[in-house]
């Protein structure tokens, strides 16, 4: 009997009719069941009279598998598999916990150090294997990226390969895919996965600039290339939906096309991934149901506590801006600010994406090409990173000041920060007990930890300098 561990791909294989068109004249679909469990997958063509439906079981055991389709030879078809344990490295899909926060679906943390990189997987393949490398060696483990290629200023070149069968020149024909685009994504969804990283895939974008279309889909071709990505995509861990990328800037779509291609999402993915949508100028409404957690773009990331309290969900700032050198403002930050909006945002109870747009004529740009990461915020990113991974899980935002951000655990653990505010000292209430006090320097990346405890009431000299933080844990009696 055929194996796979929990949370890993099943994949049931196929032959099946190739004449006509088959993406539109074939139905194929299983449903899975174990005991009261029961999920249904909906297959796809991948050319070559080939079919597959692939499942990510969720739950350990003996589980069933019924074929239905219009197609005789493929209809009814029955079997089953074991699902074994999960894999040391493979701690299931990214959830929602505790409302406002993430884990894995076994439980393990998740705090999401993000990063945009939205075509690197169209550009070459020396570049791709560059990029993976880059990131293996980072602290980033989400990365934003789009399903269809890009055009944009700093995107001009034509990818290798296009999702639809057709070419610029001639058009598209929206109703037979490409397979081997498909297959190339896919394997770079499986590379980041053995990387721990998670793919947060736009499904939509206004950055076609008329050259392909892809943004111009009518209603049911919007349908039909949703299902197909789900049925390909859906049994992949570590895939995120995002809807769309500056969803906004797609006049030809109205609130209630987006609402409808929610739904679509929502019935075909039995797998329960993420789901958000992106914005440009107007914020969609992120406290509708269907919506997971917020992914917003706003340079202020201050708005991350008022909108976690808003929205009772996460919320990511997906973009506040680039680190880079470009004639622009949003991708013209310092390392200092890009390194102060994301710890700032953090302690604010929400998280921040990190971007770099160093243009140079020799090398890529990371922001949408990927290869190898230039500027000076990465390692204060990580620095962050490891500050939060040794803090107490799902700290809350306790503060309304805006002139410092402070996590908490209310008598045990507090991170409080002061981003670009210079204070010489600061004084402390705290509930009974003992407590330690370390100076932390986000840019020099140094924690130093004062000298004696301090309990109740108490004052702390602070260092006439910008961009620290203070970590204040009670001692162990």
């Amino acid at each position: 009997m055929d194996k796979v561990a929990q949370w890993g791909i099943f994949e049931l294989k196929l032959d099946g009719p190739s004449e006509g068109n088959p993406f539109t004249d074939i139905a194929i679909s299983a449903c899975f069941k174990k005991g009261a469990d029961e999920a249904v997958s909906e297959g796809f063509y991948d050319g070559g009279g080939k079919y597959r439906i692939r499942f990510m079981p969720q739950e350990e055991g003996e589980w069933t598998y019924t074929v239905s389709s219009n197609c005789p030879d493929m209809d009814g078809l029955t079997g089953r598999f074991i699902c074994s344990g999960s894999e040391s490295s493979n701690h299931g899909p990214v959830r929602v916990k505790d409302n406002v926060h993430f884990q894995y679906a076994d439980g393990t943390r998740y705090i999401p150090m993000g990063t945009t990189c939205y075509v690197w997987h169209l550009q070459s393949v020396e570049l791709q294997e560059e990029t993976l490398s880059t990131l293996k060696r980072s602290p980033f483990n989400k990365v934003r990226m789009c399903v269809f290629p890009k055009s944009y200023v700093f995107n001009n070149a034509e990818p290798q390969r296009y999702p639809f069968e057709g070419s610029k020149e001639k058009g598209f024909d929206f109703t037979r895919f490409c397979p081997d685009y498909f297959a190339h994504l896919e394997n770079r969804i499986s590379d980041l996965a053995e990387l721990g990283i998670e793919a947060d895939l736009i499904l939509f974008h206004p950055y076609d600039e008329g050259r392909w279309g892809f943004d111009r889909m009518s209603p049911e071709q919007d349908e039909r290339y949703l299902r197909y990505v789900i049925a390909r995509l859906g049994a992949y861990r570590n895939v995120w939906w995002s809807l769309a990328n500056e969803y906004d800037l797609m006049k030809h779509k109205q609130p209630e096309d987006w609402n409808r291609l929610f739904g679509i999402i929502q019935e075909n993915d039995y797998g329960g991934h993420l789901r958000s949508i992106h914005n440009c100028d107007t914020w969609y409404d992120f406290g509708v149901p269907w919506i997971t957690h917020a992914s917003i773009q706003h340079a202020d990331v201050r708005v991350a506590s008022d909108c976690t309290k808003q929205y009772g969900k996460p919320v990511i700032i997906d973009e506040c801006g680039y680190e880079g050198n470009l004639d622009s403002r949003w991708g013209s930050l310092t390392a200092e600010e890009m390194v102060l909006r994301i710890w700032e945002g953090n302690f604010r109870g929400g998280y921040v994406t990190h971007g770099e747009t160093y243009l140079d004529e020799e090398e890529p740009i990371w922001w949408s090409h990927g290869g190898q990461l230039r500027g000076e915020s990465v390692a204060r990113i990580a620095f962050l990173r490891r500050v939060l991974e040794e803090a107490p899980a799902h700290m809350t935002y306790s503060s309304d000041r805006m002139d410092a951000a402070t996590l908490e655990v209310s008598g045990e653990y507090y991170l409080q920060y002061f981003g670009p505010h210079r204070f010489s000292y600061r004084e402390f209430a705290l509930p009974e007990g003992e407590y330690e006090v370390d100076i932390i320097d986000t840019w020099n990346m140094t924690i130093t930890t004062l000298e004696g405890t301090f309990q109740g009431r108490f004052r702390i000299d602070l260092p006439s300098k910008l961009y620290y933080a203070l970590r204040i844990r009670r001692t162990v009696n």
